[in-house]
């Protein structure tokens, strides 16, 4: 459980005053942790509530119902892929507007969405769990500064690839929903279909060959 969660169990044990936003925050946190370990049918509010230490109506303070909870833990969820994505994207060492920055940042942010996905497979899952969540290409909410999500950084990153002229203009639009078609599907096969029983060596030349066959369509 994250500190806010503690320090909200522990206020209520004790029956002292909670600072405002620490029991929501132990409660998304108290999501996030159900969903990492079960996906996203493991998110309810009585266990979260439990895992936080208050008592079931408590959570009604602050989400109408459990989709609301589950609402804010896709948001935390999508921010986690993000987060790897910006990592990946910071071990690119090219010189910074030439093509080969381009190409190899692509790379980067399919290999982080591809690893989240082997990673964190509960919290991958629950990042398409709740209806609407077209928040995916929208931006996220809850105080992201930038609204920045999974598909504007790879839009960013297809941007780079016309700027650096290894995508003509004329085929970046919507090329984002494509790309990210053909690297989720890899990530559901390797999840939940065939490939997740393939050995290591042979789904990573998988995942080049994706990437190659990506390129030469873009």
């Amino acid at each position: 459980m994250s500190e806010d969660g503690v320090a909200a169990a522990g206020a209520a044990r004790r029956g002292g005053r909670r600072p405002k936003g620490v029991v929501r925050s132990g409660l998304v946190q108290a999501g996030v942790e159900l969903a990492r370990t079960g996906g996203p049918g493991a998110v309810t509010l009585r266990e979260a509530t439990r895992i936080v230490g208050v008592a079931p109506n408590a959570a009604y303070r602050h989400f109408a119902d459990r989709d609301a909870l589950l609402n804010a833990v896709c948001v935390e969820a999508m921010r986690s892929l993000v987060e790897r994505m910006d990592h990946e994207l910071g071990l690119v060492t090219a010189r910074p507007g030439s093509r080969d920055r381009a190409v190899a940042r692509l790379g980067a942010v399919g290999t982080a969405y591809l690893g989240f996905a082997a990673s964190e497979p509960g919290l991958f899952d629950t990042v398409f769990a709740v209806p609407g969540h077209l928040r995916f290409a929208e931006g996220l909410s809850g105080g992201d500064a930038e609204g920045r999500t999974p598909l504007s950084v790879l839009g960013g990153v297809l941007d780079e690839l016309v700027t650096a002229g290894a995508l003509p203009a004329e085929r970046r639009p919507g090329a984002e929903f494509t790309v990210w078609s053909c690297v989720h599907g890899m990530a559901m096969l390797r999840n939940h279909g065939p490939l997740r029983d393939m050995p290591r060596a042979e789904n990573a030349a998988l995942a080049d060959a994706l990437f190659a066959f990506i390129l030469r369509g873009l």
